[in-house]
């Protein structure tokens, strides 16, 4: 047995480990005292707990075969592992299994292929695990790491799980030796949100993101609940099989986004339940065939909060606890979009956003100022959108004050006298959507020329026979556009009622031309 050992001196911790691999047996380390037992101190733990990277290397590489009729398998607790765990391009067939462990070094899974990997409760420097292929259960629950994590392009076969882990940036590493630390006006500046450009200039592409994972394939549910990280989560491309869960996680993005996923796929996500980020969320162009919710969540970004463009998601729930930024929504496809106006605080971006139905609290003001609030200025399409939905569920009054206010919207963008124009019919018809307003101007200018020509009669114009003057048929034949009764022509105002004449004459084609133009839809679309 000595013979096949990469190593002539074991230490007795060592040795347990060595001797139990072959069966898959436990090596517990631990003290039973949870201080002394807690891995954030274990750098200062004594040889008695101390295990070379080297020997699990060659362990899990298969310098010690199973024994017959038991599956080899390094599961090791409360150890103080040295070095660098360098598994890179292997191929494994056993798994590792770490409780409650210290790894000083970095744990390198680049281009392996493995088994399951559990890591419980450790502390460790740095994982990288790109182009990773695990065959079964990726576990860092409860786990500390302080150079971040990087998974971009690995596939995992079953579910990850990131529960109640901790993780920071590269460049916020507190654990490394002092002259690798950041200084306090490095961490300040870092802080602050930064152009593409800029970031690409000082090379913090990666550095910025506790978690890198570009490309990741998750089969499983993907299980982050109560993670709390230093740097954001970089997602894009990845794929969450069976959902993507972040109830309660914090995440303090350190580069201007907390979650970046462009194009992220995933059967459901869960940003929910007290889910904090401090940097915008990104899922353009994501596809989320189940729920993606932000319940109960709290975001907060200088500029945009949630950037939601160009997605297709089954049902979007955006109830927020609380929310500072804007809201992009744009030329997103959502089948069921459940919200609140305290949704948004801020400007929202819905110019080709498109929902087939809303749920939610909001009342039709409120909804009339969501589709105004695009910094843009105005967009028509949101408007319209909108009042296709009323008249859809049977609301058609609804449908036609959104339409309304549409127009309203519409005319600040006009010149001057197109402005004037589009007053007076709003005044008269409300654009062809009220048009009983003609009516109640109609009777007003009706009543008035009534009394005023009952009290100040015309003249009439041929004396060859006697005549009796009506003030009421007189002012109807004056309003409407072509003279019904021919009294306009046989009675003549005098003094200064030859002015209101004139008006009513006027208000009469004003009134007539704005209802035929209601009336053919010249103002309004037949089908918004």
């Amino acid at each position: 047995m000595v013979r096949s050992r990469p190593f002539w001196r074991l230490t007795a911790a060592e040795r347990q480990v060595w001797e139990a691999y072959p069966s898959g047996a436990w090596v517990d380390l631990r003290t039973g005292d949870p201080a002394r037992d807690d891995p954030a101190g274990g750098g200062a733990w004594g040889p008695e707990r101390t295990v070379r990277a080297e020997l699990v290397t060659a362990l899990m590489l298969g310098a010690r075969p199973a024994k017959p009729g038991q599956v080899a398998g390094l599961r090791l607790a409360g150890a103080r592992i040295t070095g660098m765990l360098n598994l890179s391009d292997a191929t494994l067939t056993s798994k590792l299994h770490l409780l409650n462990c210290h790894l000083s070094g970095t744990v390198s899974l680049t281009d392996a292929t493995t088994k399951g990997m559990r890591f419980r409760g450790c502390d460790i420097h740095r994982i990288r695990a790109a182009r990773c292929t695990v065959d079964g259960l990726l576990e860092l629950d409860s786990c500390t790491v302080h150079a971040g994590v990087r998974l971009d392009n690995a596939h995992v076969t079953g579910q990850l799980r990131l529960a109640r882990a901790r993780l920071m940036a590269p460049d916020l590493d507190q654990s490394g030796p002092q002259s690798h630390r950041p200084s306090e006006s490095y961490l300040e500046d870092v802080r602050r949100p930064f152009s593409d450009a800029e970031k690409r200039e000082r090379g913090w592409d990666q550095n910025h993101w506790a978690l890198w994972a570009g490309g990741l394939t998750v089969e499983g549910g993907a299980f982050c609940r109560d993670i709390s990280t230093v740097g954001g989560l970089r997602l894009i491309g990845a794929k969450f099989n069976s959902g993507l869960y972040l109830q309660r996680a914090v995440i303090k993005g350190t580069g201007g986004h907390a979650v970046y996923a462009d194009h992220m796929q995933a059967s459901s996500v869960e940003f929910s339940a007290g889910f904090t980020a401090e940097g915008t969320v990104r899922l353009r162009g994501a596809r989320v065939t189940g729920v993606l919710s932000f319940d109960q969540s709290v975001v907060s970004a200088q500029g945009r909060a949630l950037h939601l463009s160009h997605m297709q998601v089954d049902e979007l729930i955006l109830t927020p606890a609380s929310m500072e930024g804007e809201v992009n929504l744009g030329y997103s496809r959502v089948g069921v979009l459940l919200d609140h106006p305290r949704a948004y605080p801020g400007h929202v971006h819905l110019n080709g956003f498109a929902y087939e139905s809303l749920r939610g609290e909001a009342r039709l003001a409120d909804r009339l100022s969501w589709v105004s609030r695009d910094p843009g200025g105005y967009r028509p399409q949101p408007y319209e959108h909108l009042a296709a939905w009323y008249r859809r569920i049977g609301h058609e009054q609804e449908a036609r004050r959104v339409l309304l206010a549409k127009q309203r919207a519409r005319r600040s963008t006009i010149g001057p006298t197109g402005r004037l124009a589009g007053l007076l019919l709003d005044l008269i018809v409300g654009y062809g959507y009220r048009p009983w307003l003609a009516g109640v101007w109609f009777a007003v200018l009706l009543a008035v020329g009534t009394a005023v020509f009952a009290t100040h009669p015309p003249s009439q114009v041929g004396l060859d026979e006697r005549r009796v003057f009506h003030p009421f048929p007189y002012t109807l034949d004056l309003l409407v556009p072509v003279s019904v009764f021919e009294l306009r022509g046989a009675w003549e105002p005098v003094g200064w009622t030859q002015w209101l004449a004139n008006i009513l004459i006027a208000s009469g084609w004003i009134l007539a031309t704005a209802l035929i133009a209601g009336g053919t839809r010249v103002l309004r679309p037949s089908n918004p």
